[in-house]
C-alpha cells in the first residue's frame, strides 16, 4: 500500500527550555505537516500523556504523527505510524506487528542499507545520514554529505528502488537547493529548528525550500 510521505519531517527532541508539546505546537503554527515525536528518555506513561497531547494538536492542524521506535504504543494513541532507527531491524516483523495501514519508516546510513530495507517490502520511507555533524542524535556514522546522496540517488535509480529517501542528520536551510538538486524526496529536521534563535522563522525557510520551490 502506498503512501502520503511530506518532503518535510519535522522531529522533536529533548529540550531543557521547550518541552515536546510546546515544540509541536510551534511546527504545526508554522506549517509543519509531518511530526516525529523522538523521545527515548521517558516512561510509557509520560510518553502517553505527551502522545495524547502531540495527536490533538497535530489533529487541528492536519499533521501526520510519527513515533521513534515505540511500536508498542502505536494502538494506544492517535498515532499514524513509527520510525526505526536500528538499521539492523525486522522489518517485516515490525510490518507484521503494526499491520499494512500504519506508515513505516527505517534509518540508513549506505545504500547496502537501503537495499536491504527495500528486500523487505515493508517500509515506506527511508531516513538517510547523517548529512553532516550533529548533536541531535550523535553515531559514529560516516558523513555522507552532498555527493554521498547523489551516489545513492543514483544508485537507487539504476536498482529501481522508489522508495522516499529523506535526508537528516546536520540538514541546514543553505544546503537545501544542494540536496534537492542530488536526488532526494525530502529531508528530516530538528535541530536546525529546535536550536534557532527563532524556531517559527526557521522551520518555515526550511519547509519553503523543501516543498514551495519544487
Amino acid at each position: 500500500m502506498k503512501k502520503y510521505i511530506s518532503r518535510f519531517h519535522y522531529l522533536t527532541q529533548d529540550l531543557p527550555q521547550r518541552t515536546h508539546i510546546e515544540q509541536v505546537q510551534i511546527a504545526c503554527e508554522a506549517g509543519a505537516n509531518w511530526v516525529q515525536y523522538r523521545c527515548l528518555t521517558k516512561s510509557d506513561e509520560e510518553l502517553l500523556a505527551d502522545l495524547h497531547a502531540i495527536a490533538a494538536i497535530c489533529d487541528d492542524w492536519g499533521a501526520t504523527l510519527i513515533v521513534t521506535d515505540h511500536v508498542h504504543l502505536l494502538d494506544k494513541a492517535d498515532i499514524q505510524g513509527v520510525h526505526i532507527e536500528d538499521m539492523q531491524a525486522d522489518f517485516k516483523a515490525v510490518r507484521a506487528t503494526i499491520g499494512p495501514d500504519k506508515t513505516l519508516g527505517a534509518s540508513a546510513n549506505t545504500f547496502e542499507d537501503i537495499q536491504r530495507i527495500a528486500e523487505s517490502q515493508a517500509v515506506d520511507y527511508i531516513g538517510c545520514g547523517p548529512l553532516a555533524t550533529t548533536q541531535t542524535k550523535p553515531n559514529n556514522y560516516p558523513l555522507l554529505g552532498i555527493e554521498g546522496y547523489r551516489n545513492i540517488a543514483l544508485r537507487m535509480a539504476e536498482e529501481k528502488i522508489e522508495i522516499p529517501l529523506l535526508a537528516v542528520g546536520g540538514v541546514t536551510a543553505d544546503v537545501m537547493d544542494e540536496l534537492i538538486a542530488a536526488g532526494v524526496y525530502g529531508v528530516a529536521v530538528s535541530a536546525a529548528v529546535n536550536g534557532a534563535d527563532h524556531p517559527t522563522r526557521a522551520l518555515k525557510e526550511l519547509y519553503h525550500k523543501t516543498v514551495e520551490l519544487r
